[in-house]
């Protein structure tokens, strides 16, 4: 086993790139180092390990010796002032806790289930399509589908009252910045958040109704359910990944379809494989900046030929296992038909940490991409590309605005 500890300085990591939906060159570089490398992120009072390979990837997520939970109350190292991340969600649990939450909140986003809200989820695009048709060409495709749709869709299907929607949107804004200025204001919004999600889980235990939140209250494995300061914890996850990530990815794979011609083609002349075609999507776009939630090894542990000693702390980035030449071939060409592509990403994460929501997301995602496509065939860009404004301070890729033409 090598362990040199790489004493020369950690490498400073900002990761702050936001050209397009262009590859981090930084990230780039260290992808093609030959073991791990010592970063130095915006916040936190320790460097931590990057793990890149995707191989060494699905080892970390799955060794039980690096763990999340034991970041919790720690100064660990991160891209956000404020960490996102609240202590009780399972984002943060190990097994074999967070294979029970895990268990019964997932038994509200089944395929089956998510099916039976697929006719909801088109009625609430379509209804968005309809207002960007009467608005009329030119028009921004953020504003009218890609912001509106997620937010509309998962604060619909938990069944939170439609004038809170509004509110709700700027409340995850404000979680997702970057700048230590809003630190404060993040902390406030996350225990604002959950003591109002706390509050909607006790109201649906006693009527339940045809949303998300009574079906996980009544989830059950035997006698064991979950809690109500667990569910209120399960709530705002579900509100912040599956309203932000459907937002940025509903526009940058527009975007992409957009400015590459032939993938346009190959989706419109291939409905029937829309699916597979997002996925591969979602394994190129480089969907936020750098990296996620760490963990910290709780004893010594060989990755890679290196030893991570106990209490160091591991990061991961599922960006560079997406674009692994070992597991896919050619990783920079968007390609649903070459070799490989059929494996699965880790866009929406891996292991136990995995999104449980994912038949949910990609419900979404084939909705929107394909109601737009079959209603607004002559699609374009209205500007050139390069005058696309992109987010330059939250730690998601998205832009701005997206103007387009039929």
């Amino acid at each position: 086993m090598t362990d040199d500890r790489q004493l020369d300085e950690p490498k400073t990591c900002p990761f702050d790139y936001s050209v397009a939906l262009d590859f981090d060159p930084e990230l780039a570089a260290i992808m093609e180092r030959d073991s791990l490398t010592r970063i130095r992120l915006p916040y936190g009072e320790s460097d931590a390990w990057l793990v890149t390979g995707f191989r060494s990837v699905q080892q970390v997520t799955i060794d039980q010796r690096l763990s999340r939970a034991g970041i919790i109350g720690e100064d660990y190292p991160r891209l956000t002032a404020e960490p996102i991340v609240s202590p009780e969600s399972v984002n943060v649990m190990d097994p074999p806790h967070s294979t029970r939450v895990r268990s019964l909140a997932s038994q509200a986003f089944t395929q089956q289930q998510v099916d039976g809200m697929r006719d909801r989820i088109v009625l609430l695009a379509d209804s968005l399509l309809d207002e960007m048709a009467e608005h009329g060409s030119p028009a921004d495709l953020v504003r009218h589908l890609s912001d509106p749709f997620p937010q509309h869709t998962i604060l619909h299907l938990l069944g939170i009252p439609r004038d809170e929607w509004d509110r709700m949107h700027e409340l995850v804004h404000k979680l997702l910045v970057t700048g230590a200025d809003g630190k404060e204001a993040a902390a406030r919004v996350k225990t604002d958040l959950t003591d109002y999600f706390t509050a909607v889980v006790e109201q649906r235990r006693r009527t339940p109704g045809n949303d998300i939140i009574s079906s996980m209250a009544a989830a059950r494995d035997g006698q064991d359910q979950l809690d109500d300061r667990e569910l209120a914890v399960m709530c705002l996850t579900l509100m912040l990944s599956g309203q932000d990530t459907a937002t940025c990815q509903i526009s940058n794979i527009v975007y992409l379809l957009l400015t590459r011609p032939e993938l346009m083609d190959y989706v419109r002349s291939h409905p029937e494989n829309l699916s597979n075609s997002i996925h591969e999507m979602l394994r190129y776009i480089p969907f936020r900046k750098g990296v996620g939630i760490p963990r910290v090894a709780m004893e010594d542990v060989e990755l890679d030929g290196m030893k991570i000693r106990a209490g160091e702390y591991v990061h991961v980035s599922y960006l560079a296992a997406n674009r692994d030449p070992a597991r896919y071939p050619q990783p920079e060409i968007i390609d649903p038909d070459l070799p490989g592509r059929s494996a699965p990403h880790m866009t929406f994460g891996w292991g136990g940490h995995r999104c449980i929501a994912v038949p949910l997301a990609m419900a979404e995602l084939e909705v929107a991409i394909g109601r737009l496509l079959e209603r607004f065939p002559g699609l374009r860009l209205a500007v050139p590309p390069e005058q696309v404004p992109w987010d330059q301070k939250t730690i998601r890729r998205f832009p701005h605005e997206l103007p387009v033409a039929w």
